[in-house]
This record gives C-alpha cells, sequence and structure tokens, in this order.
C-alpha cells in the first residue's frame, strides 16, 4: 500500500468511527446510515481505491463527470452511483441509466422526464429547498406535497424521501429539524420513504442527530479535490 493509499484508508477509517460515535449518541446504530462518499473532480482511480476499501456507494454531483467515471471503473457490479447535484430534464435519460440514486427530484416535468425513461423503477429523494432563495436547488416547502403527490403517478419512480442541504449561516441542526418534518410530509404520501439525505463533511454529526439515513461525504474522505483550470 502506497502512502496515500494509507491516508486514503486512515481518512476513511475515521470519518466511519466519527459516524457510529454520533450514531451511538443519537440512540442509533450504525448500520443504519449509507456513507456516500463524493468524488467530485477525482479521477476514476480514486474510485477504485475506495471500492477496494469496501466503498460501495459513490455520488457525484456533475452529469459528465458521472457518465466518465462509470465507464472509466470499469466493471464493479455491485458499486452504487448516488447522483446528487441539480438535472436539467435534458440529462435525465443519460444519468437515469447509470445512477442507482437520484437525490435531487425537484420538479414535476423532472419527475415526469425520468418517469419516461422507466425500464424498472428508479429510486430518487426529492430535494428540499431550505433557504429563502429560489434560485437554490430544491423544491419549496409549500410546494413538497404537490411534488410528491405527482411523483406518486410516476410509475417508474421510487419516491425513497427526502434529501437537502444545509443553508450557509444557519445551524445545520435547525436546518435538519426542518427536513425531518418535511420528511414526514412526504411520508404522508409514501409511507415506507423513510430515507432522509443530510449531512457533508462540515456537518454530518448534526445530520445523524435529526436522522439523517444518508451522508454525503467528500473532502474529509478524498482530501482536496485536484485544481480544475
Amino acid at each position: 500500500m502506497t502512502e496515500s493509499d494509507a491516508q486514503l484508508a486512515d481518512r476513511l477509517a475515521s470519518i466511519d468511527d466519527r459516524i457510529a460515535a454520533a450514531a451511538r449518541q443519537a440512540g442509533r446504530s450504525p448500520e443504519d446510515i449509507t456513507r456516500i462518499v463524493v468524488t467530485k473532480f477525482h479521477p476514476a482511480s480514486l474510485v477504485e481505491e475506495l471500492y477496494g476499501l469496501g466503498v460501495r456507494d459513490v455520488g457525484e454531483n456533475r452529469v459528465q463527470e458521472v457518465l466518465e467515471k462509470v465507464v472509466g471503473v470499469g466493471d464493479l457490479s455491485d458499486l452504487r452511483w448516488h447522483f446528487v447535484g441539480q438535472l436539467q430534464t435534458n440529462k435525465a435519460r443519460a444519468v437515469r441509466r447509470v445512477a442507482s440514486v437520484i437525490h435531487s427530484l425537484d420538479r414535476p416535468k423532472l419527475a415526469d422526464a425520468l418517469d419516461a425513461e422507466a425500464e424498472v423503477p428508479l429510486d430518487v429523494l426529492i430535494q428540499v429547498n431550505l433557504t429563502d432563495d429560489p434560485g437554490r436547488g430544491g423544491v419549496a416547502p409549500e410546494s413538497l406535497s404537490a411534488l410528491a403527490e405527482h411523483a406518486a403517478g410516476c410509475l417508474g419512480l421510487r419516491v425513497r424521501g427526502v434529501m437537502a442541504v444545509a443553508p450557509l449561516g444557519e445551524e445545520p441542526a435547525a436546518a435538519f429539524e426542518r427536513l425531518a418534518g418535511h420528511a414526514h410530509t412526504v411520508r404522508r404520501v409514501f409511507p415506507d420513504a423513510t430515507w432522509i439525505s443530510a449531512g457533508m463533511t462540515g456537518d454530518f454529526e448534526a445530520a445523524i442527530h435529526a436522522g439523517a439515513t444518508h451522508l454525503r461525504i467528500g473532502t474529509a474522505i478524498t482530501g482536496p479535490r485536484p485544481v480544475r483550470g
């Protein structure tokens, strides 16, 4: 194992220890939490290294990057790709072909675009905008119920829960508590939609305490992102 490989393994183990400790402190089982490693701007070779360390859930937020990496890593049949970025309707077909889960369903047109390509049901999470800025990703809370109802008519989608990013300038714990409330709204339509995707490198412990089931962690595991020219 090279020094770089050892550092990656150490960072991964350190984060997993912190996840387990936060889960136990919250009275939860660490096994109920899925750790997604976000590999934005890193090469496909890093995904292969992570796979060798036991990682099976990898996240990307750019369409072209996830498409390139899926080809770049070859046949890792049990690797699950999570698309966590904003998605345009005209890219829905391409992303649906490679993603196991899409975390950013935020409007009826996107639901329809993903549903139109259905061969088998696709796991999706409804992204909720926790800010007052309509330009941020996610559906406004007051439109969440209507979007869930719309998605209920899309037989090619399986709504698993909600996703959000904690707003800048606000305590993450308060934002994630609101998200937990929005999760109940979705469960009125989809009783089995128990997933909550929340928490990144700087706030995943607060997310665990608020009930997050899926964490999207990047640089704390991967190290600094390569500089793009």
